[in-house]
Order: structure tokens, then sequence, then C-alpha cells
């Protein structure tokens, strides 16, 4: 029975595996920012490792393209590096936007926005501009 965090993290039938992994994958991520040229290395990172495959996650097309092109030059990097890498699989992995959309926040008119928009229907024939203009007018909260 493990006394302490570290030692459940470290024994083999507690999470030694994913600790291991872990380590791991943090290793490669340094590896990675050596190897991998600036301007790919900023659109991507490093997912996971499995069976010598190294798993790269781009943000777009473009850059996974271009990671695949130098798959040979990185999985040779890894390897000089003390990594045993077979080779290296590039995905694309768009990544999370926060807030996909904001509500809209109704933001009331001043009181001469809303005499001018007033003006403009009274001034208007009837037709359909009037009538969303009137609209316009009869949504939108009043400034107080």
């Amino acid at each position: 029975m493990p006394n302490t965090l570290q030692d459940f993290l470290e024994a083999a039938d507690g999470a030694g595996n994913l600790l291991a992994h872990a380590r791991l994958l943090l290793r490669l991520t340094h590896l990675y920012e050596q190897i991998a040229p600036a301007h790919l290395r900023q659109a991507s990172k490093i997912a996971n490792y499995k069976s010598g495959l190294v798993v790269i996650h781009a943000t777009n097309s473009a850059v996974a393209t271009k990671l695949r092109q130098l798959a040979t030059t990185l999985a040779e990097g890894f390897s000089q590096r003390g990594i045993e890498c077979n080779g290296v699989q590039v995905k694309v992995q768009a990544p999370e936007i926060p807030a996909q959309s904001r509500t809209s926040t109704s933001r009331p008119l001043s009181t001469k926005s809303s005499r001018t928009l007033e003006e403009l229907r009274d001034a208007l024939p009837e037709s359909a501009l009037r009538e969303a203009v009137s609209t316009l007018i009869n949504r939108s909260a009043k400034a107080e």
C-alpha cells in the first residue's frame, strides 16, 4: 500500500505507467522544440507516443502538410536524441476556442439616436424599409 501520492504514482500497480508516459511526453515535447522549425513548432504539439510512433497534432492542414514532409527528419532527430522512433504521424487537431459565440447584449439607443430614427421613419414613404425602421425602433432598448 503506497504511503504518499508520489509512491502511488510510481508504483507499478498504481499509476506508474501513466506517470512514466507523461514524463516521456514531456521529454518528447522538449526534444520537439529543439528539432522542429519555429514556425511549425508554434502551430503544433506532441500529442502521443505509441509503439515507437510519435503523434503530432497540427493546428491546420498547411502545417500538417509541412510536418508530413519533414516526418523522416523529425524521426531521425528523435532517434539521434535517444528516443526509439520508427516514424512520425501528423494529425490535424484544431485548437479549442474558449468561447464559440457570445450572446448578444442589448445596448440601449440614446435619446438622440431614437429621435433620429423616428424622423427617418416619418420621412419615408410606406414601404418595407419604413416597416423595418419601425421594427428597429420598437425592438430597441431605450436609454433611461
